[in-house]
């Protein structure tokens, strides 16, 4: 066996070859990963993407040994700088792991400790790894805080985690994994709990440091976009098995694999149009590890599969003759990659109708007190939405865009019921509904203003069959005249959100993520909802699995003219979907406009940064990169004057510090165009688009 000196720099970092993982239960030996291969060069990013439950985390995993109990590597090898990590005992292993080889989780406060100072757990790394001195560790800790660009290191090493943003959590997990400057950093999804502006100030961190520190890169995402932005190489995974690797500009611009192909078409790229050039969701189910088909686990989702060739015999990856470029498909040489998708049925454009839901200047504040755990201090005031105003038409959709704090949420809640607003008018079909909480409110009023939440795992009852919960609806809506006619619509609900009528019969738990979803929707139109609040609807979905629920989205809208509030961080998405667009910040509204007006310019400048940050899975869009510096302010202590001021790179074109001084007032830059902005008439033409695409 080799040691760590006599690694030649020259060969794989990391080399894994027909790695296969089973986790083993009482029923039965569960495949996980299967035949997996996969080589890492030294400074190179290994992007490895795919669906959930396709063992990109397994495969991190084995490669920490981290498979827990039930979890084992039944074949292949993974050599580390030449070492195969699988015959190592425990002592090995943990001379390697946190020195050599360090992973980053995708919740931070997951991996710190809470009764820690911040220093004091970055300090003890090269404590333990490599019996550093305690004055010496906690210079290398300060050192390290200031590396990954937070602001006073010395106040933040003496902090405590649940003193931090997520952001800024996330940043010194990766300080303390490059404590030891690791040869290997493994990152599972680091950045999807954060919002896409901390999300690109983190993915420029990560390349930073890994030229700097010359750091290999394992960095697990199902997001191509941000695998472009970030890695030289790809690997995509479907069902336990690598489909294809390659260099990430030829996998992106010549795929050889028809799920790869697939995924493409299911993502809203810029070229995306709801009704002209609608997404393609990928038809079926992802398959369950214990029902696996035979041959080409893609064969039964796939429009080039061919019976009794693809479902033959196993698969293996094969050489396409690109730059160590592979695919797991039989086919690949014979197929038409350049062909245009076969045309999809355009869609007529939905008629935007009268105004349904009007904003009059509302505001929202809660009173919290200054120890709210023991009831002393001061009352504080939190400020979640300032003089909020817009309108919404009949048949249209308003995307609702900021990040995480800015008070979009908050605005949901009171347009629901759930929360009263603090002054200003809220107008249903002309009724002012801003004092009346939802018990309170008519039933018709209820029914007409429903929410699809985030997460459908948390929405539903999971002791109550499918249908249950859908007549359960029915019954508080006092729908249908009887048993028999709610069971009917129950019916009815499923078909129209394109779920069998035998899954009525089902268990929350018998159904994936997507379904679930898809159930959440049927019961928000049981009431025959006219206005449904979308709550960031598809973020915890796969993507293939939201171009499925975004279709059925639209699809109802057409049908029932329904006035869709969409609630995303995902401008992607938002770009896709939306007619209209309002930005928030901080509970004001900096812009509103058409989603073509947004997306152009001039922008509000938290909207010019909003849009640079969204990771753009085309290799033939050039993005302007602004990354916003700090975090957002508290509402409880918002900045004086402009809400973005204290992260607005245009604040200088302002004279006499008036963005300190002033909230600016709202302008109309064109019909149904308003930004809220102290920048000149002159400047704003000066501004430049932020996306575009290269000439071809």
């Amino acid at each position: 066996m080799t040691t760590n000196t006599e690694w030649d720099p020259s060969q794989p970092i990391l080399e894994i070859t027909n790695l296969s993982i089973s986790f083993f239960t009482r029923l039965r030996e569960i495949p996980a990963v299967m035949d997996f291969s996969c080589t890492v060069m030294a400074g190179e990013a290994m992007g490895l993407v795919g669906e959930s439950g396709c063992g990109k985390s397994t495969v991190a995993l084995a490669v920490m040994r981290d498979l827990g109990k039930n979890g084992r590597i039944v074949a292949g090898s993974i050599k580390f700088k030449g070492r195969d990590l699988t015959h190592m005992g425990e002592e090995e292993l943990r001379k390697i792991r946190g020195s050599e080889i360090a992973m980053i989780y995708q919740e931070p406060m997951a991996s710190l400790n809470p009764a820690m100072t911040v220093g004091a757990q970055l300090a003890e790394v090269p404590m333990i790894h490599e019996g550093m001195s305690k004055s010496d560790a906690w210079k290398l800790a300060r050192q390290i805080v200031a590396d990954v660009r937070l602001p006073d290191p010395d106040r933040i090493v003496d902090a405590y985690p649940h003193q931090l943003s997520g952001g800024q959590q996330q940043r010194i997990v990766i300080a303390m994994a490059l404590m030891s400057k690791p040869a290997l950093l493994i990152l599972d999804e680091p950045t999807t709990a954060l919002d896409v502006t901390v999300e690109a100030g983190i993915v420029d961190l990560v390349k930073e440091l890994g030229k700097k520190y010359g750091t290999s890169m394992l960095f697990i995402s199902h997001n191509l976009g941000l695998v472009l932005d970030v890695c030289n190489r790809l690997c995509v995974m479907y069902s336990g098995e690598a489909v294809e690797t390659g260099n990430v500009g030829e996998v992106f611009d010549k795929m050889r694999h028809p799920y790869t192909q697939a995924l493409f078409r299911s993502i809203p790229l810029p070229t995306a149009d709801k009704n002209s050039r609608p997404l393609v969701a990928i038809p079926g189910n992802f398959p369950l590890p214990h029902e696996r088909p035979n041959g080409c686990n893609f064969g039964p989702r796939c429009d080039y599969f061919e019976a009794g060739r693809c479902d033959a015999g196993e698969v293996r990856m094969g050489d396409t003759g690109g730059d160590r470029h592979a695919s797991r498909c039989v086919k690949f040489a014979e197929i038409d990659w350049d062909a245009p998708l076969v045309a999809v049925k355009k869609q007529e454009k939905t008629p935007v109708g009268d105004v349904v839901l009007k904003m009059e200047d509302l505001r929202k504040y809660y009173e919290v007190s200054g120890s709210s755990l023991f009831g002393g201090g001061a009352q504080k005031v939190v400020k979640a939405n300032e003089t909020l105003s817009f309108e919404a038409r009949e048949g249209e959709t308003l995307a609702i865009v900021g990040e995480s704090g800015c008070g979009k949420s908050t605005f949901a809640k009171v347009l629901m019921g759930l929360e009263t607003a603090t002054s200003g008018k809220i107008f249903l079909y002309n009724q002012d509904i801003q004092d009346t909480p939802i018990e309170k409110r008519a039933v018709d009023t209820v029914s007409s203003v429903q929410m699809v939440f985030q997460n459908p795992f948390d929405t539903l009852n999971p002791s109550m069959t499918v249908g249950r919960q859908v007549i359960r609806a029915l019954e508080i809506f006092g729908e249908g005249a009887d048993d028999a006619a709610r069971h009917a619509r129950m019916l009815e609900l499923l078909d129209l959100v394109k779920l069998p009528r035998e899954f009525a019969d089902r268990m929350p738990r018998q159904l994936s993520g997507g379904q679930k979803q898809r159930v959440g929707i049927a019961r928000a139109f049981a009431g025959d909802a006219k206005i449904v609040v979308a709550d960031e609807p598809v973020s915890a979905l796969d993507v293939s699995v939201q171009a499925a629920v975004t279709d059925l989205l639209m699809e109802i809208q057409r049908k029932n003219r329904t006035t869709l509030l969409f609630i995303s961080h995902d401008l992607s998405i938002v770009r896709y979907l939306s007619d209209r667009v309002m930005v928030m910040y901080l509970g004001h509204v900096v812009e509103l406009g058409t989603t073509d007006q947004v997306f152009s310019p001039p922008y509000h400048p938290y909207t010019e940064a909003l849009l640079s940050a969204v990771p753009i899975a085309d290799t033939k869009v050039i993005k302007k990169r602004i990354v916003l510096d700090g975090d957002i302010p508290s509402a409880m202590n918002p900045p004086p004057g402009c809400p973005f001021q204290t992260r607005c790179r245009w604040k200088s074109q302002v004279p006499d510090g008036l963005c300190e001084r002033e909230v600016p007032p709202v302008r109309h830059l064109a019909t149904g165009h308003q930004i809220k902005c102290h920048l000149s008439d002159a400047v704003l033409a000066e501004m430049e688009p932020v996306i575009t695409m290269k000439e071809t």
